[in-house]
């Protein structure tokens, strides 16, 4: 298994690893900084830089098709290290903090929001969130202003573990509709954003929401009988 070090800290930039595989599917190693695709966040990009200094640039990042590890995707054509080298893992942090600002504000989207969410996608700049309403009880003017009053309010994010048990007893954390947490491994790990949300994640995101910056709500879309999507993108620039 790959030791997963931005589930305990998602401002590591970089880390040193020894490559354990290398292959068709992609380069493996004993511990990342690298995030894979799940829970509607993109696989981080970066890039791994070998003893000698040459580097392999990483386009995209996925568990491993067995779930025994993490599977970083080289670009095409890229030298593969040997197993056993030491590299040191960077990611593409800008990129990431951008999507890391999305996910969590993506999380006070659902907190204003009297729906299940029915689905949902982090973008780089923008993202959106799909809910369980039959009629539009939303705007966009009314939602933008409490996303902004909630992010002015730099209330810290955290992350803490419950067990399993704990889960199937408070249903009521459940969000998402679709798409259950993942148990069996014992404990499962929740997203609290003081005194706003709390709910399963396994994503990254920043440790406090004045980080989220300036957002506004672009669209809501009507995507059938009992489903609104919710579209936003930061308003910078």
């Amino acid at each position: 298994m790959t030791e997963e070090l931005f589930r305990q800290d998602a401002y590591l930039r970089t880390c040193e690893a020894t490559v354990t595989a290398a292959g068709p599917q992609g380069i493996r190693l004993d511990r990342t900084v690298f995030y894979p695709l799940g829970g509607g966040q993109p696989g981080d990009t970066g890039r791994l830089v070998l003893a000698g200094g040459d580097a392999v640039t990483i386009v995209d990042t996925r568990k491993a098709p067995e779930g025994d590890g993490i599977v970083h995707v080289p670009e095409d054509g890229a030298a593969l290290p040997d197993v056993g080298a030491t590299v040191t893992a960077e990611i593409d942090w800008e990129r990431r903090h951008r999507l890391m600002r999305m996910h969590t504000c993506l999380h006070l989207l659902s907190s204003l929001v009297a729906g299940g969410v029915t689905g949902g996608n982090v973008g780089d700049g923008k993202g959106r969130l799909d809910f369980d309403l039959p009629e539009k009880t939303v705007d966009k003017g009314s939602l933008t202003e409490a996303l902004t009053a909630l992010i002015a309010r730099d209330a810290p994010v955290s992350m803490r573990w419950i067990t399993d048990a704990e889960l199937d007893a408070r249903p009521d954390l459940v969000r998402t509709m679709s798409v259950q947490p993942p148990r069996g491994a014992g404990t499962v790990r929740l997203l609290e954003i003081d005194g706003i949300d709390l709910q399963p994640c396994g994503g990254t995101h920043v440790a406090r929401t004045g980080e989220i910056g300036p957002v506004v709500v672009t669209k809501i879309e009507k995507k059938g009988k009992h489903n609104r999507r919710i579209n936003l993108a930061f308003a910078e620039g």
